[in-house]
């Protein structure tokens, strides 16, 4: 329990410190990560909206249930009754599961609809390709960028710069995360090498498969700048826990700087971005 605490303690402080916002896991997390796009924000309203029908719904079975065990168990039933049949019950029962349907599946299909129509044409296109058991990234660009990005191990992480596990937390943080500018609409093809995996960021309400010999295409448009973790979330093999997905979302000035040198020299831009961000927040926080 305590260091269930301690871990907690530490995320909160490095969030409260940091001037980027950021998304993850936490220990005894009940609900969904907080939202990076309008995406998830979508979804977070619609489940919050089901489970008023869901409660009501198990409250009105339970009741009847405990009214019928009272009402008509033997002791005061000797005599069981014999009626078949009562036509304003089974209007009630027919036109109450109807209406209660329409109510979910109207936002249920806008929310659907919504989450394969981008607001605007992508301006960045990705292709991921799932491996066992890590991750190829490609940046579909005029000069493309292709790099692998795997979990960064613990004894990994004073080279990469990346000791802070708050922000870095273990089997969660990689060596090499993509970057994408904020506010913007990101094309995300998805694929795999070997067997089925499937591509998922919670914070950006986003999940596909990645099928061997198929292209999946999502997108996502993160409205916050941050460092967002997700998981292949298809059972992949004896490793898929340790297969980590990355996305640090940055100003469009600090992607086009990351981007040109990340070209010639991709451990070098990270690390520049790194120190950047990390100067920006001790400045914020100073400042605050």
């Amino acid at each position: 329990m305590r260091r269930i605490l301690a871990s907690v303690g530490a995320a909160a402080a490095f969030f409260a410190s940091a001037g980027a916002y950021a998304a993850q896991p936490t220990p005894w997390q009940l609900s969904f990560q907080p939202a990076a796009t309008g995406i998830m924000e979508q979804i977070i309203w619609f489940e919050r909206y089901s489970l008023w029908f869901i409660t009501a719904i198990t409250l009105l079975v339970l009741a009847l249930l405990a009214y019928c065990i009272v009402k008509f168990r033997a002791s005061a039933n000797p005599n069981p009754s014999r009626t078949s049949h009562h036509t304003l019950i089974e209007v009630i029962w027919t036109v109450g599961p109807v209406v209660i349907l329409l109510f979910l599946a109207v936002p249920s299909f806008q929310l659907l609809t919504a989450q394969y129509s981008p607001p605007e044409e992508p301006k960045l296109t990705l292709k991921a390709t799932a491996n066992q058991w890590n991750w190829d990234y490609e940046y579909q660009i005029d000069e493309p960028l292709s790099f692998n990005s795997a979990m960064l191990a613990d004894e990994d992480r004073a080279e990469a710069g990346k000791e802070d596990v708050a922000a870095y937390p273990r089997l969660l943080a990689v060596d090499n995360e993509i970057v994408v500018p904020v506010s913007t609409v990101v094309r995300v093809l998805v694929t795999a090498s070997d067997v089925i995996h499937a591509f998922a960021m919670p914070a950006f309400g986003i999940k596909t498969d990645a099928v061997p010999g198929r292209i999946n295409e999502i997108w996502f448009k993160a409205d916050k700048e941050g460092l967002y973790y997700g998981q292949c979330s298809e059972l992949c093999g004896k490793d898929h826990a340790f297969m980590p997905i990355a996305i640090r979302v940055v100003a469009q000035s600090q992607y086009d700087t990351w981007l040109a040198a990340a070209k010639s020299d991709l451990t070098g831009a990270n690390r520049a971005l790194m120190a950047e961000i990390e100067g920006a927040s001790k400045v914020a926080a100073a400042g605050n």
